[in-house]
């Protein structure tokens, strides 16, 4: 490998990928950046691999990636990071023809650890699993969206579903996850060595922070979600919570309600709010609350001691920890309300807090520094 390692970074969600570029650019390193957009999301990406629908368009995606126009662009790497080990809409056959070619065709081949895989749930779901609650289960008993949903418990869980994944994660060079919860599920499947923690990457120069005033008369709320999602991030309880708490205390909170808008557009939209309701599943920050905080704004998201211990962050925990419960979570949010005088201080907090640890720079360091480790 030359001193600019040439990287490929296939496959995005919620533009991570695309902003982990930015930050190894930064660094010096030659990176192209390939993905579908993130569906109705329509991330920025610098080649676009989007499938049209059907089965012809399943079936012209994988000629581009194989014989066409997009083939060119998946061999010659040092590294090659993958978004997931489902990294194109195609069915696992042909996915497992496209992964061997990628081994065959370049350096190392790594997972970016940035969602749901066979890894993750495998440790959700064991007797032995380090989380108290997930998305999937909360301790031992299947949660509100596994409850009502449990074909998707089986889909995943299907036999050509999991032996391709499998078969991914027996041939990968390694994996950096951008979640606290990933990290653990890595680890458990690959072992310490082969996983590694990188963390979300966050452009900090494209989120001017916000000036918020020491004197709010009404809490203006936010709750920016995937409408097919409610139940697996928990919003539906985030605004059923925010609700009652504008009910209780008339004239000092507002709800805004933002649901599948372009990435572009949604980062806007976060400019018009004082506290971004993000989830409350998670243990850990994702992109939204993160971005919500580069401008300096308040966060009702995971804020777990363990996750702050995790990344030995002991001085400033400004999240605002989502309880799972829908009375504890009206309680914390109607805590805020009543104390608006905290917001602004607590918005400069999350902003050093995302320079601090999540810099796409600082990121991009962590990955670069894994992947030429294994290589």
């Amino acid at each position: 490998m030359s001193d600019t390692p040439k990287i490929l970074l296939l496959g995005d969600y919620s533009n991570c990928h695309r902003t982990l570029a930015t930050g190894l650019r930064r660094l010096g390193c030659e990176v192209t950046q390939m993905s579908s957009g993130s569906s109705w999301m329509d991330c920025e990406r610098q080649i676009d691999m989007s499938r049209k629908a059907g089965k012809l368009g399943g079936l012209e995606l994988y000629w581009r990636m194989m014989y066409g126009d997009l083939r060119r662009h998946l061999k010659g790497f040092d590294i090659v990071a993958l978004h997931d080990p489902h990294f194109a809409s195609l069915r696992p056959e042909r996915l497992r023809t496209l992964f061997q070619r990628l081994k065959r065709d370049n350096g190392g081949i790594f997972l970016t650890a940035m969602s749901t895989d066979i890894a993750y749930l495998d440790m959700v779901s064991a007797p032995d699993c380090p989380l108290k609650y997930s998305e999937w289960y909360v301790g031992s008993e299947p949660s509100r969206m596994h409850a009502a949903n449990p074909q998707k418990w089986a889909e995943w869980h299907s036999p050509e579903l999991m032996s391709y994944q499998e078969e991914v994660f027996a041939e990968l060079s390694g994996a950096v996850s951008v979640l606290y919860e990933y990290q653990l599920g890595m680890e458990r499947k690959l072992g310490s060595e082969k996983a590694a923690y990188g963390g979300l990457p966050i452009d900090i120069s494209r989120f001017e922070p916000l000036d918020l005033s020491n004197d709010i008369e009404c809490v203006k709320l936010f709750l920016g979600r995937d409408r097919t999602r409610k139940l697996m991030k928990g919003s539906d309880l985030l605004e059923e919570a925010a609700k009652i708490v504008i009910e209780r205390h008339p004239g000092r909170a507002e709800l805004v309600i933002v649901e599948n808008r372009p990435y572009a557009e949604f980062v806007e939209l976060l400019k018009g709010a004082h506290v971004v309701l993000d989830q409350i599943y998670s243990y850990t920050p994702a992109t939204t609350a993160l971005m919500a905080m580069a401008y300096g704004l308040n966060v009702v998201s995971g804020g777990e001691p363990e996750y702050y211990d995790f990344i030995h962050e002991y001085d400033n925990r400004p999240i605002i920890n989502a309880p799972i419960e829908l009375e504890a979570l009206i309680d914390t949010i109607e805590q805020i309300v009543l104390h608006p005088e905290e917001i602004a201080e607590r918005g400069k907090n999350s902003r050093k807090f995302v320079e601090k640890h999540n810099e796409c720079e600082i990121v991009a360091k962590r990955f670069l520094e894994f992947w030429t480790s294994r290589l």
